[in-house]
Protein backbone atom coordinates (compact mmCIF):
# COMPACT_ATOMS: atom_id res chain seq x y z
CA UNK A 1 0.00 0.00 0.00
CA UNK A 2 2.84 2.38 0.86
CA UNK A 3 4.54 1.77 -2.49
CA UNK A 4 1.20 2.29 -4.24
CA UNK A 5 0.69 5.64 -2.49
CA UNK A 6 4.20 6.76 -3.38
CA UNK A 7 3.69 5.70 -6.99
CA UNK A 8 0.42 7.65 -7.20
CA UNK A 9 2.02 10.80 -5.82
CA UNK A 10 4.94 10.49 -8.21
CA UNK A 11 2.63 9.93 -11.17
CA UNK A 12 0.67 13.05 -10.25
CA UNK A 13 3.84 15.14 -9.98
CA UNK A 14 5.30 13.80 -13.22
CA UNK A 15 2.01 14.44 -15.00
CA UNK A 16 2.03 18.08 -13.87
CA UNK A 17 5.62 18.56 -15.06
CA UNK A 18 4.92 16.88 -18.40
CA UNK A 19 1.80 19.00 -18.87
CA UNK A 20 3.77 22.16 -18.18
CA UNK A 21 6.59 21.29 -20.56
CA UNK A 22 4.63 19.60 -23.34
CA UNK A 23 2.47 22.71 -23.75
CA UNK A 24 5.40 24.62 -25.24
CA UNK A 25 6.17 22.02 -27.90
CA UNK A 26 2.47 22.04 -28.81
CA UNK A 27 2.37 25.81 -29.24
CA UNK A 28 5.59 25.85 -31.26
CA UNK A 29 3.76 23.82 -33.92
CA UNK A 30 0.80 26.21 -34.13
CA UNK A 31 0.49 28.24 -37.32
CA UNK A 32 0.12 31.99 -37.69
CA UNK A 33 -3.65 31.77 -37.94
CA UNK A 34 -3.90 30.17 -34.52
CA UNK A 35 -1.86 32.96 -32.91
CA UNK A 36 -4.47 35.56 -33.92
CA UNK A 37 -7.33 33.48 -32.51
CA UNK A 38 -9.20 34.21 -29.25
CA UNK A 39 -7.79 30.96 -27.87
CA UNK A 40 -4.23 32.14 -28.38
CA UNK A 41 -4.98 35.48 -26.79
CA UNK A 42 -6.44 33.77 -23.73
CA UNK A 43 -3.33 31.60 -23.43
CA UNK A 44 -1.19 34.74 -23.58
CA UNK A 45 -3.35 36.47 -20.98
CA UNK A 46 -2.91 33.49 -18.70
CA UNK A 47 0.86 33.62 -19.15
CA UNK A 48 0.96 37.33 -18.33
CA UNK A 49 -0.93 36.72 -15.09
CA UNK A 50 1.66 34.17 -13.91
CA UNK A 51 4.70 36.40 -14.43
CA UNK A 52 6.31 37.40 -11.16
CA UNK A 53 7.09 41.03 -10.41
CA UNK A 54 10.75 40.23 -11.07
CA UNK A 55 9.98 38.94 -14.56
CA UNK A 56 10.16 35.13 -14.15
CA UNK A 57 7.57 32.35 -13.97
CA UNK A 58 7.06 29.39 -11.56
CA UNK A 59 7.93 25.80 -12.41
CA UNK A 60 5.94 22.58 -12.75
CA UNK A 61 2.75 24.49 -13.54
CA UNK A 62 0.96 24.93 -16.84
CA UNK A 63 0.90 28.71 -16.96
CA UNK A 64 -1.04 28.58 -20.23
CA UNK A 65 -4.08 26.75 -18.88
CA UNK A 66 -5.78 29.26 -16.62
CA UNK A 67 -5.05 32.67 -15.07
CA UNK A 68 -3.25 33.06 -11.78
CA UNK A 69 -5.82 33.85 -9.09
CA UNK A 70 -3.91 33.86 -5.80
CA UNK A 71 -1.80 36.39 -3.91
CA UNK A 72 0.86 37.74 -6.27
CA UNK A 73 3.31 37.83 -3.40
CA UNK A 74 3.29 34.03 -3.50
CA UNK A 75 4.59 33.89 -7.08
CA UNK A 76 8.09 32.46 -7.09
CA UNK A 77 9.80 32.42 -10.45
CA UNK A 78 12.65 30.14 -11.50
CA UNK A 79 14.58 28.80 -14.49
CA UNK A 80 14.29 25.20 -13.27
CA UNK A 81 12.45 22.57 -15.32
CA UNK A 82 12.12 24.87 -18.31
CA UNK A 83 10.28 27.61 -16.43
CA UNK A 84 10.48 31.18 -17.81
CA UNK A 85 12.18 30.05 -21.05
CA UNK A 86 8.94 28.59 -22.45
CA UNK A 87 6.90 31.64 -21.54
CA UNK A 88 9.44 34.05 -23.06
CA UNK A 89 9.49 32.13 -26.34
CA UNK A 90 5.69 32.07 -26.54
CA UNK A 91 5.40 35.81 -25.89
CA UNK A 92 7.94 36.59 -28.60
CA UNK A 93 5.95 34.55 -31.09
CA UNK A 94 2.55 36.04 -30.30
CA UNK A 95 3.88 39.60 -30.21
CA UNK A 96 5.52 39.16 -33.62
CA UNK A 97 2.11 38.24 -35.03
CA UNK A 98 -0.32 40.40 -33.01
CA UNK A 99 1.90 43.43 -32.23
CA UNK A 100 0.20 43.71 -28.83
CA UNK A 101 2.54 45.89 -26.78
CA UNK A 102 1.68 44.09 -23.53
CA UNK A 103 3.18 40.87 -24.87
CA UNK A 104 6.24 42.82 -25.98
CA UNK A 105 6.69 44.42 -22.56
CA UNK A 106 6.26 41.12 -20.73
CA UNK A 107 8.77 39.47 -23.04
CA UNK A 108 11.35 42.20 -22.42
CA UNK A 109 10.80 41.97 -18.68
CA UNK A 110 11.50 38.24 -18.86
CA UNK A 111 14.55 38.67 -21.07
CA UNK A 112 16.01 41.42 -18.89
CA UNK A 113 15.54 39.17 -15.87
CA UNK A 114 17.42 36.36 -17.59
CA UNK A 115 20.30 38.61 -18.63
CA UNK A 116 20.54 40.13 -15.17
CA UNK A 117 20.59 36.68 -13.57
CA UNK A 118 23.72 35.51 -15.39
CA UNK A 119 26.82 35.53 -13.21
CA UNK A 120 29.96 37.38 -14.21
CA UNK A 121 31.49 33.91 -14.52
CA UNK A 122 28.96 33.05 -17.24
CA UNK A 123 26.62 30.63 -15.51
CA UNK A 124 23.07 30.92 -14.23
CA UNK A 125 21.64 30.02 -10.83
CA UNK A 126 18.47 27.97 -10.58
CA UNK A 127 16.51 31.11 -9.72
CA UNK A 128 17.19 34.83 -9.38
CA UNK A 129 17.93 36.35 -6.93
CA UNK A 130 19.87 33.19 -6.11
CA UNK A 131 19.74 33.23 -2.31
CA UNK A 132 22.26 31.38 -0.16
CA UNK A 133 21.23 27.73 -0.70
CA UNK A 134 22.26 25.29 -3.40
CA UNK A 135 20.06 27.07 -5.96
CA UNK A 136 22.76 29.74 -6.16
CA UNK A 137 25.14 27.34 -7.92
CA UNK A 138 25.61 27.29 -11.67
CA UNK A 139 22.76 24.95 -12.58
CA UNK A 140 23.09 22.36 -15.32
CA UNK A 141 20.56 20.16 -13.49
CA UNK A 142 17.52 19.31 -15.65
CA UNK A 143 19.21 21.18 -18.55
CA UNK A 144 18.50 24.56 -16.96
CA UNK A 145 21.58 26.33 -18.30
CA UNK A 146 21.32 24.67 -21.70
CA UNK A 147 17.75 25.93 -22.12
CA UNK A 148 18.83 29.45 -21.22
CA UNK A 149 21.80 29.37 -23.59
CA UNK A 150 19.67 28.14 -26.47
CA UNK A 151 17.25 30.98 -25.80
CA UNK A 152 19.83 33.80 -25.70
CA UNK A 153 21.51 32.37 -28.80
CA UNK A 154 18.22 32.46 -30.70
CA UNK A 155 17.43 35.97 -29.45
CA UNK A 156 20.83 37.19 -30.53
CA UNK A 157 20.79 35.65 -33.99
CA UNK A 158 17.42 34.45 -35.28
CA UNK A 159 15.11 36.56 -37.44
CA UNK A 160 12.19 35.56 -35.20
CA UNK A 161 13.59 37.99 -32.64
CA UNK A 162 14.41 40.86 -35.00
CA UNK A 163 11.87 43.08 -33.23
CA UNK A 164 14.23 43.35 -30.24
CA UNK A 165 16.46 46.41 -29.98
CA UNK A 166 20.09 46.04 -31.02
CA UNK A 167 21.40 46.56 -27.50
CA UNK A 168 19.51 43.58 -26.12
CA UNK A 169 20.36 41.39 -29.09
CA UNK A 170 24.05 42.19 -28.68
CA UNK A 171 23.76 41.51 -24.94
CA UNK A 172 22.20 38.14 -25.75
CA UNK A 173 25.03 37.24 -28.10
CA UNK A 174 27.58 38.16 -25.45
CA UNK A 175 25.59 36.20 -22.87
CA UNK A 176 25.82 33.10 -25.04
CA UNK A 177 29.56 33.52 -25.54
CA UNK A 178 30.13 33.85 -21.80
CA UNK A 179 27.93 30.85 -21.13
CA UNK A 180 29.93 28.61 -23.46
CA UNK A 181 33.15 29.81 -21.85
CA UNK A 182 31.66 28.90 -18.47
CA UNK A 183 30.85 25.40 -19.69
CA UNK A 184 34.45 24.84 -20.75
CA UNK A 185 35.71 26.03 -17.37
CA UNK A 186 33.31 23.75 -15.51
CA UNK A 187 34.35 20.55 -17.30
CA UNK A 188 35.83 18.36 -14.58
CA UNK A 189 39.49 17.37 -14.99
CA UNK A 190 40.58 14.10 -13.38
CA UNK A 191 44.24 13.07 -13.44
CA UNK A 192 44.94 15.67 -16.09
CA UNK A 193 42.12 14.53 -18.38
CA UNK A 194 38.86 16.29 -19.15
CA UNK A 195 35.77 14.25 -18.31
CA UNK A 196 32.24 15.66 -18.11
CA UNK A 197 30.22 17.87 -15.74
CA UNK A 198 28.49 17.83 -12.39
CA UNK A 199 24.83 18.88 -12.26
CA UNK A 200 25.86 21.97 -10.28
CA UNK A 201 29.08 23.97 -10.19
CA UNK A 202 30.37 26.72 -7.95
CA UNK A 203 29.41 30.13 -9.25
CA UNK A 204 32.86 31.53 -8.46
CA UNK A 205 35.50 28.84 -8.92
CA UNK A 206 33.52 26.42 -11.18
CA UNK A 207 34.14 23.39 -8.92
CA UNK A 208 31.47 20.62 -8.62
CA UNK A 209 28.84 21.24 -5.94
CA UNK A 210 25.99 19.24 -4.37
CA UNK A 211 22.33 20.21 -4.45
CA UNK A 212 19.51 18.36 -2.68
CA UNK A 213 20.41 15.73 -0.10
CA UNK A 214 20.34 12.95 -2.70
CA UNK A 215 22.21 14.97 -5.35
CA UNK A 216 25.81 14.64 -4.25
CA UNK A 217 28.93 15.90 -6.00
CA UNK A 218 29.41 13.68 -9.03
CA UNK A 219 29.95 13.35 -12.74
CA UNK A 220 26.46 13.51 -14.21
CA UNK A 221 25.50 11.20 -17.06
CA UNK A 222 22.22 13.00 -17.74
CA UNK A 223 23.22 16.65 -17.67
CA UNK A 224 26.57 16.09 -19.37
CA UNK A 225 24.89 14.50 -22.38
CA UNK A 226 22.80 17.60 -23.01
CA UNK A 227 25.81 19.89 -22.57
CA UNK A 228 27.81 17.94 -25.16
CA UNK A 229 24.93 18.01 -27.60
CA UNK A 230 24.77 21.79 -27.24
CA UNK A 231 28.50 22.14 -27.87
CA UNK A 232 28.15 20.05 -31.02
CA UNK A 233 25.74 22.61 -32.49
CA UNK A 234 28.32 25.41 -32.44
CA UNK A 235 29.50 26.71 -35.77
CA UNK A 236 33.25 26.91 -36.29
CA UNK A 237 34.11 25.55 -32.83
CA UNK A 238 37.47 26.60 -31.46
CA UNK A 239 40.11 24.17 -30.15
CA UNK A 240 38.74 24.40 -26.61
CA UNK A 241 35.25 23.34 -27.67
CA UNK A 242 36.59 20.53 -29.84
CA UNK A 243 38.69 19.23 -26.97
CA UNK A 244 35.72 19.40 -24.61
CA UNK A 245 33.57 17.41 -27.03
CA UNK A 246 36.17 14.76 -27.80
CA UNK A 247 37.00 14.29 -24.11
CA UNK A 248 33.35 14.13 -23.10
CA UNK A 249 32.51 11.56 -25.77
CA UNK A 250 35.43 9.38 -24.65
CA UNK A 251 34.22 9.59 -21.07
CA UNK A 252 30.73 8.44 -22.06
CA UNK A 253 32.18 5.45 -23.82
CA UNK A 254 34.25 4.53 -20.77
CA UNK A 255 31.27 5.00 -18.42
CA UNK A 256 28.94 2.73 -20.39
CA UNK A 257 27.18 0.03 -18.34
CA UNK A 258 26.47 -3.25 -20.12
CA UNK A 259 24.84 -6.52 -19.16
CA UNK A 260 22.13 -4.95 -16.99
CA UNK A 261 18.56 -3.84 -17.53
CA UNK A 262 16.18 -1.77 -15.44
CA UNK A 263 12.70 -3.19 -14.87
CA UNK A 264 9.75 -2.48 -12.62
CA UNK A 265 8.10 -5.05 -10.36
CA UNK A 266 4.86 -3.83 -8.80
CA UNK A 267 5.92 -0.28 -9.51
CA UNK A 268 9.34 -0.71 -7.93
CA UNK A 269 12.55 -0.26 -9.93
CA UNK A 270 14.95 -3.18 -10.04
CA UNK A 271 18.18 -3.88 -11.88
CA UNK A 272 18.62 -7.36 -13.34
CA UNK A 273 21.34 -9.07 -15.36
CA UNK A 274 20.73 -9.23 -19.10
CA UNK A 275 23.65 -9.85 -21.48
CA UNK A 276 21.50 -8.71 -24.41
CA UNK A 277 20.38 -5.42 -22.88
CA UNK A 278 21.18 -2.10 -24.51
CA UNK A 279 23.84 -0.01 -22.72
CA UNK A 280 22.83 2.18 -19.81
CA UNK A 281 24.46 5.14 -18.12
CA UNK A 282 24.08 6.13 -14.48
CA UNK A 283 22.84 9.54 -13.41
CA UNK A 284 25.74 9.97 -10.99
CA UNK A 285 29.33 8.70 -11.02
CA UNK A 286 32.06 9.19 -8.44
CA UNK A 287 34.54 11.70 -9.77
CA UNK A 288 37.59 9.78 -8.55
CA UNK A 289 36.54 6.26 -9.57
CA UNK A 290 33.80 6.65 -12.22
CA UNK A 291 31.76 4.24 -10.09
CA UNK A 292 27.96 4.69 -10.29
CA UNK A 293 26.30 5.58 -7.01
CA UNK A 294 22.89 6.38 -5.57
CA UNK A 295 21.63 8.29 -2.56
CA UNK A 296 18.41 8.64 -0.62
CA UNK A 297 17.20 11.63 1.31
CA UNK A 298 19.63 10.74 4.09
CA UNK A 299 22.46 11.85 1.81
CA UNK A 300 24.43 8.62 2.29
CA UNK A 301 26.14 7.32 -0.83
CA UNK A 302 25.19 3.77 -1.85
CA UNK A 303 26.44 1.65 -4.73
CA UNK A 304 23.28 -0.39 -5.24
CA UNK A 305 19.97 1.23 -6.16
CA UNK A 306 18.11 -1.30 -3.99
CA UNK A 307 19.79 0.16 -0.90
CA UNK A 308 18.01 3.52 -1.05
CA UNK A 309 14.41 4.10 0.01
CA UNK A 310 11.60 3.31 -2.42
CA UNK A 311 10.48 6.93 -2.64
CA UNK A 312 13.82 8.07 -4.07
CA UNK A 313 14.51 4.87 -5.97
CA UNK A 314 11.30 5.28 -7.95
CA UNK A 315 11.10 9.05 -7.96
CA UNK A 316 14.34 9.86 -9.77
CA UNK A 317 15.99 8.95 -13.07
CA UNK A 318 19.01 6.97 -11.87
CA UNK A 319 19.69 5.25 -15.19
CA UNK A 320 19.18 6.34 -18.77
CA UNK A 321 20.26 5.97 -22.40
CA UNK A 322 21.99 9.36 -22.38
CA UNK A 323 25.19 8.03 -23.92
CA UNK A 324 23.31 6.81 -27.00
CA UNK A 325 22.14 10.39 -27.62
CA UNK A 326 25.73 11.59 -27.29
CA UNK A 327 27.02 8.95 -29.69
CA UNK A 328 24.40 9.75 -32.32
CA UNK A 329 25.09 13.48 -32.11
CA UNK A 330 28.85 12.90 -32.19
CA UNK A 331 28.75 10.86 -35.39
CA UNK A 332 26.68 13.58 -37.08
CA UNK A 333 29.07 16.25 -35.76
CA UNK A 334 32.12 14.37 -37.05
CA UNK A 335 30.49 13.92 -40.44
CA UNK A 336 29.88 17.66 -40.71
CA UNK A 337 33.44 18.42 -39.59
CA UNK A 338 34.94 15.93 -42.05
CA UNK A 339 32.93 17.39 -44.91
CA UNK A 340 33.87 20.93 -43.97
CA UNK A 341 30.27 21.98 -43.56
CA UNK A 342 29.01 24.30 -40.87
CA UNK A 343 26.36 23.16 -38.42
CA UNK A 344 22.90 24.10 -39.56
CA UNK A 345 21.61 24.15 -36.00
CA UNK A 346 20.97 27.71 -34.84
Amino acid sequence: MKLFTIACLLMSFVASVQSATSAWSTYEKKDRQWYVSPNARQVAENILSWQSDLGSWPKNLDTTKEPFAADRKSLKGTFDNGATVGEVRFLARIFTITKDSRFHDSFLKGLDHILAAQYATGGWPQAYPPGKGYARHITFNDDTMVHLLELVRDIGNKKDFSFIDDKRREASQESFRRGIDCILKCQVIVNGKRTVWCAQHDEIDFSPRPARSFELVSLSGAESARILRLLMTLENPGPGVVEAIESGVKWFESAKLTGIRQIKVDGDKRIISDPNALPLWARFYEIETTRPFFSGRDGIKKYDISQIEAERRNGYAWYGSWGEEVSKAYHAWKARADSGLKSNVQ
